[in-house]
């Protein structure tokens, strides 16, 4: 059995943190020892000379080490077409997305961008994402299969879209449902690899897709929803014209009985309060994407009214209408769009949201988003010196709570010094 301690500073999350004060929200060793046997966690401790008798040891200080970045809503099949300039969500669909999603019906492309991407998420410290893979199967079998290859949790599924879309990215009701069908059996549980059944949104599937959804979700209870909500204001008015007998945009979904803990709302910007309170009801999830509703201009999420609604929140990149995939950088926009809301983030709150925040929203506690026994060892060693600019400013610091407000607002990619996927080092080896 192999036996592997990582020595740092270490901060975990026990629950939400209510202020700034509240040191009972987490655990702070300044010399930890995070233990890690056959890719778990089987203890978390000070440091001790005695503890490292027959282990490999990885002396991280005076790095962070934390739970590994888990991204609750993005595209892998548009890795190639971030930075594509649009003025709103419904061009920039057509303009680009649309183009760039057809190319994965080619031989070898989605092994060529499914590589790439996931290098991407390890460099800048994503341990965990759930993906949108494009319409054609081989989307999706080669993003499980590079998840297995390199023992990572991953989440994912087919996007099904039947209307409203380009003639070579449009599935049927009936194919859609055979495909997704066939997938889940394929890859759902297989090694760490998880499914998401994935209708686009509203605007793509007709109500005989909506249906064969529905079906889907029922007959596998164990799998993720995700689809997207309210994104955009042109997009809710299209979508109550093509569905006029539903009682608004999310209505739509609720028709269809796509509400539920497993539910994965993308945006979920333009909610009336009805649909804040039935997404609080029914326990989905509505997933803030900062920088892509920054940049498509789509609106101000606003997560103090949702909260109070009792509705359960993740946060994620969005690649490729997101503009970065560095959940550092996310939370960096995320803080900004709720200062516009005249709401605050605190940096503790912000990296909750991003490791067992987000692992709450997936019903994954106790699995990834945290560092105790029987948690799977997927960690990130964070280092606030990293630019130049960052160590004058690091020189001032004096609190946990400076030094992640620094990191959200001032790093990036190089502020991730490793990675860990199952207690094994994944940055470096890239």
């Amino acid at each position: 059995m192999s036996r592997t301690i990582l020595r740092g500073r270490v901060l975990t999350f026990l629950d939400e943190p209510q202020g700034l004060e509240d040191t009972e929200s987490y655990r702070y060793l300044e010399d930890g020892a995070v233990v890690i046997e056959d890719g778990k966690v089987v203890e978390l401790t000070d440091y001790s000379p005695a503890l490292a008798a027959g282990a490999e040891i990885f002396d991280h200080r005076p790095h962070l080490i934390m739970p590994g970045f888990i991204d609750t809503h993005l595209h892998y099949v548009q890795s190639q077409m971030i930075a594509s300039y649009a003025g709103s969500l419904l061009e920039w669909l057509n303009t680009y997305t649309f183009v760039a999603e057809q190319k994965f019906a080619e031989q070898g492309h989605a092994d060529h961008v499914v590589s790439a991407f996931y290098d991407e998420l390890i460099r800048h410290g994503t341990t965990t994402a759930v993906a949108y893979c494009s319409v054609h199967p081989q989307s999706v079998d080669a993003y499980f299969a590079e998840a297995e290859k390199r023992n990572m949790l991953m989440i994912g599924g087919k996007v099904m879209m039947d209307r409203n879309a380009p003639e070579p990215l449009l599935d049927t009701a009936q194919s859609g449902y055979d495909d997704t069908t066939a997938l889940i059996a394929r890859w759902h549980g297989r090694g760490r690899g998880l499914y998401a059944i994935s209708p686009r949104f509203a605007l793509t599937s007709t109500p005989e897709q909506m249906e064969a959804t529905r079906a889907l979700v029922g007959e596998h209870p164990d799998c993720y929803m995700q689809t997207h909500l309210s994104e955009n204001a042109a997009e809710v008015t299209y979508a109550m014209e093509l569905y006029p007998q539903a009682k608004d945009y999310a209505g739509i979904y609720e028709d269809y009985g796509l509400l539920s803990p497993r539910s994965l709302m993308g945006h979920a910007i333009h909610l009336s309060h009805r649909e804040a309170k039935l997404m609080g009801e029914t326990g989905a999830v509505a997933v803030f994407c900062p920088t892509s509703n920054l940049f498509l201009g789509s609106g101000l999420f606003d997560h103090q009214r949702l909260r109070q609604c009792g509705v359960r929140i993740g946060v994620a990149t969005d690649i490729g209408g997101g503009t970065s995939y560095s959940m550092l950088r996310t939370l960096d926009e995320a803080y900004k769009v709720l200062q516009l809301r005249g709401q605050r983030l605190t940096p503790l709150n912000a990296f909750y949201m991003t490791t067992l925040g987000n692992a709450r929203a997936l019903l994954l506690e106790g699995t990834i988003g945290s560092i105790m026994p029987g948690a799977s060892a997927d960690l990130v060693v964070l280092d606030a010196r990293a630019t130049p600019a960052m160590a004058l400013r690091m020189s001032t610091v004096e609190t946990l709570a400076e030094e992640l407000f620094l990191l959200q607002t001032l790093g990036d990619d190089r502020s991730v010094a490793e990675a860990y996927v199952a207690g094994a080092r994944a940055k470096s080896v890239l």
